[in-house]
């Protein structure tokens, strides 16, 4: 009997398919249970296999979090600095944890990334159970293992970076709005307002990019009249933006002399930090210190990182081998699904969880194929969709497959075709191309054969010897290519700011990975000048003042003192006038400053790296720095420089980067040229 001859009676609707718990045996269940449980130790293992090689991760939050330990003041407004000068980029909560969990087990690197390392293993536990109660086990423990495997997610569950808290907090969101859509009940719908808020406190307007798929879901599938559903959502609305937005009006409403400054800010508010900075410059890219070279610089930069716009950037060399795997997949997934359900109203579960899903994906890699200025681990937001979807779609190609019709051959016939765009990701990264490519084409032809000569060949009602088999291989061959990204990212140390997975692009120079060494470090490395500044520091609030976090954090890692860092994160923060850092330095409240100066070039060692050289042969380092540029040439007045042997370390690399640094001694009376 060939495949067309088959009743369309054969088989249910897909729409008609009862839940694991309603049609399976207790032997199977068990089954599915163990099988959950190996996923959530694979989970587990991923997150927490030799994490201490990442350290303190990024090292300005994990500064900020040793700084909120010292004061309730800090603590609050997220300070970088215990002294409370200026403020991180993010909002608190995140922070907030990971500062309790410092507080509980110590302040450690191991401490910092436990939080995120749980709320992974959690957010593979709630996707599992949102997409197995509605599609069944089989879906969901595909869903499960495919988030576990995901390279960007892996990647920032291992870093304290507050992605993977962010991903928990609004998976937990759908799931109170599947409730709320099922039951009809305004309570679910305000708790799933609250976690939206909740993720709005670790991240500002990322959390919003699910706020359309969670209330399409209600408008669409409760089941109340029109005017009922859409007062319930005008209802959460409103409590989504009070609680959202209660912590930043605190934060602006409190006089600046109180405060902190808002770090990243130009105006020193939070509600611009959040519009601007977290906001429209996402979208439309950088600003900068309202600079055309600083937009310009940003552009390329970005560019570099993530590719330029376009609807085939997700598939990119910078982003495909991050989340693109099985993007193929999950695009297909809601249309094939949709195909074998019944148009109803309001919408059933299943079409409930294909809005659910498919509108997160839509939202999300709109915006992420758009977007100017963004680093490539956000998108752990976009991973739980695309592994939901791309469940859902093996489960309904599978039941096409067993159903007569042109569409049953849609699924050797995907199968060929993810294995094909995975090959295009891997021809970047040539040298694992050489023999990943060959496997997981070859072993997905391989499926597909056997699927199309089964189709072809066996009718309906026989067992499954073959093309269970085969099916199996075909998935599981997909994902053999992101978890070899995720051994290697196990293996090395990756650039702990803004991580990524998996191995560098082959033709990416060794420029890339000396950068992303030196930004792993745990601390500052030079002992010499932490020293010098904590022997003379007397009775000076702040330890030292430099140009930018990333010069400061290293600083407050290793002696825990409030280092001030004059334009925020980056150096460009209008924070201080001239005037106001003069004040500072009179009242003592500062008495050191390491800021730029002229080089030595021709103490710069010859296997230094090439972006290095670059920055450091820069004659005129304060002239391109803008307004704070003359906060530099003040101090380069008014402050006596100290003799370099003073505070220099042996070690031959820092003193190469330290050439580049002049330390300043406000308090000296005399200049020691």
């Amino acid at each position: 009997m060939k495949a067309g001859d088959i009743s369309g009676d054969a088989l249910p609707r897909l729409a008609e398919v009862k839940t694991d718990e309603e049609q399976t045996r207790p032997s199977t269940r068990l089954w599915q249970r163990m099988a959950f449980g190996a996923i959530v130790l694979i989970s587990a293992f991923l997150n927490f296999f030799q994490i201490s090689q990442v350290g303190y991760g990024n090292a300005y939050y994990a500064a900020a979090v040793k700084s909120m330990l010292q004061s309730w003041h800090a603590f609050f407004f997220v300070s970088f600095d215990s002294g409370g000068f200026v403020s991180v980029d993010k909002p608190p909560l995140g922070f907030w944890i990971q500062a309790s969990s410092a507080k509980i087990f110590g302040f450690s690197g191991w401490s910092l990334l436990l939080p995120e390392a749980i709320a992974g293993i959690f957010s593979v536990m709630v996707l599992y159970l949102l997409v197995r109660r509605i599609w069944g086990s089989l879906a969901g423990l595909l869903a499960a293992l495919a988030l576990a495997l995901s390279p960007v997610s892996m990647v920032m569950n291992r870093s304290n970076n507050i992605d993977g808290l962010l991903v928990l907090t609004v998976l937990l969101a759908a799931w109170t709005a599947c409730r709320a859509t099922e039951s009809g009940r305004l309570r679910w719908l305000l708790l799933c307002a609250l976690m939206v808020s909740l993720g709005f406190h670790i991240k500002t307007l990322e959390a919003y990019l699910v706020v359309p798929a969670l209330s399409l879901v209600y408008l669409l599938g409760a089941p109340l009249r029109w005017r009922r559903r859409i007062w319930h959502l005008s209802v959460a609305l409103a409590l989504l933006l009070v609680l959202s937005f209660t912590w930043i009006t605190m934060v602006d409403l409190t006089p600046t002399s109180q405060r902190p400054y808002v770090g990243s800010s130009q105006t020193n508010s939070e509600i611009e930090l959040t519009f601007d900075y977290n906001g429209l410059e996402r979208l439309l890219g950088y600003k900068g210190a309202n600079s055309d070279s600083a937009t310009s610089q940003s552009a390329s930069s970005s560019a570099t990182e993530i590719g330029l716009p376009g609807i085939f950037r997700l598939f990119n060399q910078q982003l495909g081998s991050q989340v693109g795997w099985l993007l193929l997949l999950a695009i297909l997934g809601p249309v094939v699904a949709a195909w074998q359900t019944k148009r109803r109203w309001p919408l059933d579960r299943q079409q409930q969880s294909l809005v659910l899903w498919g509108i997160w994906l839509l939202t999300m890699g709109v915006f992420f194929s758009a977007a100017k200025f963004y680093h490539p681990y956000y998108l752990t937001m976009l991973a739980p969709a695309i592994c939901a979807l791309s469940s859902i779609c093996v489960l309904a190609l599978w039941r096409d497959y067993r159903r007569p019709g042109w569409r049953g051959w849609l699924l050797p016939a995907e199968l060929v075709a993810t294995a094909l765009v995975q090959a295009v990701i891997l021809s970047n990264f040539s040298a694992w191309s050489a023999w990943i490519t060959p496997i997981v084409v070859g072993w997905c032809l391989v499926a597909a054969l056997i699927l199309t000569i089964a189709r072809l060949e066996l009718p309906l009602g026989i067992p499954s010897t073959f093309m269970t088999p085969a099916i199996t291989l075909g998935v599981l061959t997909l994902l053999l290519a992101p978890t070899v990204w995720d051994v290697v990212t196990l293996q090395q140390v990756s650039n702990t700011a803004f991580p990524t997975a998996g191995p560098l692009p082959s033709h990416a120079n060794n420029e890339l990975a000396n950068l992303a060494e030196a930004s792993s470090s745990d601390g500052s490395d030079d002992t010499v000048l932490e020293h010098y500044l904590l022997h003379n520091q007397g009775k000076t609030p702040y330890l030292l003042a430099t140009l930018n976090a990333t010069t400061a954090a290293p600083l407050i890692l290793d002696t825990g003192q409030p280092v001030m860092a004059l334009g925020g994160f980056g150096g460009s923060d209008p924070i201080l006038t001239i005037q106001q850092l003069s004040e500072l330095v009179s009242n003592g409240t500062v008495r050191f400053f390491l800021l730029p100066g002229v080089v030595d070039t021709s103490r710069l060692p010859d296997d230094l790296p090439p972006q290095w050289r670059k920055t450091l042969q820069r004659s005129d380092v304060a002239g391109a720095l803008g307004r704070n540029g003359q906060l530099v040439r003040w101090v380069q007045k008014s402050c006596a420089v100290v003799a370099q042997n003073l505070w220099h370390s042996p070690s031959p690399f820092q003193s190469s980067l330290n050439n580049g640094q002049a330390l300043y001694d406000c308090l000296a009376k005399q200049r020691d040229f």
